[in-house]
């Protein structure tokens, strides 16, 4: 049985990260793109350094733990926040957590073709397959030489974060996991080797006019703080707990989430090919994961199911 903190912490993230898309369409509303994701990562750093500070916890010291984490940082934050950033300018919030959806299919994907830790069978095919169907509706490519047609290099942009976060996924599991007995020190310092890597990038992403309302400054420090630094906590908690796969499933939340907040704080239309679409993805998703699983290495060298 899931016990019931692990199911906490993943309504919590799920929500965290649901409302992100929110946050970013309001951050973006005075800040460029990359402004957006140097003041979420700094922001995220800061708040993880002084959660350490006040449990009195050390630093990880691994220098592989670290390179590890330099390279989930860039892959898994700094790419992935910038297309999400960049897409918030483009299209309704809710769409972005819809295409964020397709997570768990990016990390099937990864996890049994590029890293080759999964087995293909032909229910996974068949799910991937059910998923890409689902997210080609949302894309809706019959309406692309319409007049209400959305964006579609905004949509494209939240695809490839989605393969950014399916990489990451499956790195973590490989890579990281081992380490993940320390849930606050893992997301530590990999939000501060993506703030410190912003940072070098920001004088060539992250210029232009900023204008500092009262939305944006509260978009600004949920996004950060909240979806950025406490979720990350909680991710590296459940894919210890869990399992990268079944802890990528907290895409069926985000949607939700997204879709709510975007349609009651900011009037977004919500089309009948999102919710289909949201529909397909998600049962293509259950088919892709479901049968037999693998045993997964706990952090403490026991073996657990994936949940």
């Amino acid at each position: 049985m899931t016990p019931v903190g692990g199911v906490v912490r993943f309504v919590l993230l799920g929500a965290a990260w649901g409302s992100s898309f929110l946050m970013m369409k309001l951050a973006v509303q005075g800040l460029s793109p990359g402004q957006v994701v140097l003041g979420r990562l700094v922001l995220g750093a800061l708040a993880l350094s002084l959660l350490l500070l006040v449990t009195r916890r050390r630093w990880p010291r691994q220098r592989r733990l670290w390179a590890h984490l330099a390279v989930t940082a860039a892959v898994g934050c700094v790419l992935p926040f910038l297309l999400f950033a960049w897409a918030a300018e483009r299209i309704p919030s809710g769409l972005s957590s819809v295409l964020n959806s397709a997570t768990p299919l990016a990390t099937a994907a990864v996890t049994a073709v590029a890293l080759r830790q999964e087995k293909i069978t032909a229910r996974k095919t068949v799910g991937l397959v059910t998923g890409a169907a689902g997210i080609l509706v949302v894309l809706s490519p019959w309406r692309f030489y319409t007049a209400d047609a959305v964006d579609l290099w905004g949509q494209l942009a939240c695809l490839a974060a989605v393969l950014c976060f399916g990489v990451v996924f499956s790195y973590t599991k490989k890579y990281v996991s081992p380490y993940t007995a320390d849930p606050i020190g893992i997301p530590a310092v990999q939000m501060v080797t993506a703030s410190l890597t912003m940072l070098v990038l920001a004088p060539f992403l992250a210029s232009g006019e900023i204008s500092l309302t009262a939305p944006v400054v509260l978009g600004m420090a949920l996004l950060g703080i909240v979806s950025t630094g406490l979720a990350y906590v909680w991710n590296f908690r459940i894919i210890a707990e869990w399992g990268a796969t079944a802890a990528s499933t907290v895409a069926y939340i985000t949607p939700l989430v997204g879709v709510a907040l975007g349609a009651l704080v900011l009037q977004e239309e919500v089309s009948w090919n999102q919710i289909v679409g949201a529909a397909v993805v998600i049962g293509g998703i259950v088919l892709a994961q479901s049968g037999p699983k693998a045993p997964e290495k706990a952090p403490n060298g026991q073996f657990e199911e994936a949940a």
